[in-house]
């Protein structure tokens, strides 16, 4: 197990990456993968658009803000946080306190078509969802360049992501470096 000074951070728009990449981070460097989204799910007992249907947002957003704090305090994990988890400060706070906080990027078009099929988002209901992806984007973009890195992952396979995430963190001393080999498989996001 590698043992970072702090932990992973993923942030970033629904559809970037953060759980695919999340995985593949979690197996190259052994540590545990905790998906902030899973968690609400597990607490609230009901899918995340079953929450927003009978709870609405802001009860959700508020069983978020309570997991980010609990899992803030957890020390060599990485966590891939859901894509609205940026919107209240606090969140960002907690993470940075003792995490390095990674932004995923995509185009809109890419989001679009890795997301498009995806019943289980409820802020993508929407008769025109590449607009509604661009507004949401534009809406967020502040709050997900407060990162301390921006990856993007356009037209790049997980793994490729994983390794340029390990690479920029073992440049500033985060951790030791594993090396790369033939599992570094080649399938795309």
């Amino acid at each position: 197990m590698h043992h970072l000074k702090k932990n992973i951070i993923l942030t970033g728009f629904m559809g970037t990456g953060k759980t695919t990449v999340g995985v593949e981070l979690s197996i190259r460097l052994n540590m545990q993968l905790i998906d902030v989204d899973s968690e609400i799910v597990a607490q609230a007992g009901m899918p995340i658009t079953e929450i927003f249907d009978k709870l609405g947002e802001k009860k959700f957003r508020d069983m978020e803000t309570a997991q980010c704090l609990r899992l803030s305090k957890l020390n060599n994990v990485i966590i891939s946080t859901g894509g609205g988890v940026v919107l209240r400060k606090e969140n960002m706070d907690y993470f940075r306190k003792n995490g390095i906080i990674i932004c995923l990027t995509a185009t809109p078009e890419t989001i679009y078509k890795r997301v498009e099929t995806d019943c289980g988002r409820p802020l993508l209901n929407s008769d025109n969802l590449l607009e509604k992806i661009e507004r949401l984007l534009s809406e967020r973009k502040s709050f997900y360049q407060n990162a301390d890195m921006t990856i993007n992952t356009d037209n790049k396979i997980p793994l490729e992501i994983a390794w340029e995430i390990i690479e920029t963190l073992h440049e500033g001393s985060a951790f030791f470096i594993p090396q790369r080999d033939s599992s570094w498989g080649s399938e795309t996001l």
